[in-house]
């Protein structure tokens, strides 16, 4: 059976083009999202993964109508090839459920993996370098040693409590015994 997914980012845009074309390849069942492509939970998208069956093939208009992010697209269809279920993508003429088509779909997931791996080393490389330069990350302290100082003498005297001396430096009392808790 062929399943078809469609998904518009914002109610100001119509599915229209999308089921059209989906409907006119043989869609049999349709499914729809109006939500922003990063959204983690699309409902239309849940529904289509879990009717698909082995011997299915899940049709978008488009690639980016199905994945959020390129991890995101190589896992799901990953997943659909995993329990038998084929993928199709009519605008980049991706199909992997013919051989050139799992070729295709696995260069670009090694592609994909490849950024990835780039992208961590890049990262790495400048963290090392802005330590060696000095620098470390994180947010800044909300307290300075005054301050915590300041602190422990409030919180010396019985009277005062946590809360107020939280209030008084402006943090919340978390952020309070999480600075002395360091000293």
């Amino acid at each position: 059976m062929n399943i078809g997914y469609a998904r518009v980012s914002t109610t100001d845009q119509s599915l229209n083009l999308q089921l059209d074309v989906l409907q006119a390849i043989g869609c049999e069942k349709l499914f729809t999202d109006t939500a922003s492509g990063g959204k983690d939970d699309r409902v239309g998208l849940g529904q289509a993964l879990t009717f698909a069956r082995s011997g299915d093939t899940l049709i978008v208009w488009k690639l980016d109508r199905l994945g959020r992010s390129l991890k995101h697209l190589v896992e799901t269809v990953s997943s659909l090839q995993e329990r038998g279920i084929g993928f199709r993508s009519l605008q980049e003429s991706i199909d992997t459920t013919t051989s050139s088509g799992k070729l295709f779909f696995h260069l670009f997931a090694a592609l994909a993996e490849f950024e990835r791996d780039i992208i961590r080393e890049r990262t790495q490389a400048g963290l090392k370098s802005a330590r060696a330069r000095g620098r470390k990350g994180g947010r800044p302290a909300k307290l300075d040693a005054k301050q915590i100082t300041m602190a422990q003498t409030l919180l010396a005297d019985p009277k005062n409590t946590a809360q107020e001396v939280a209030k008084t430096l402006g943090v919340a009392r978390s952020t309070l015994y999480l600075h002395l808790r360091k000293v």
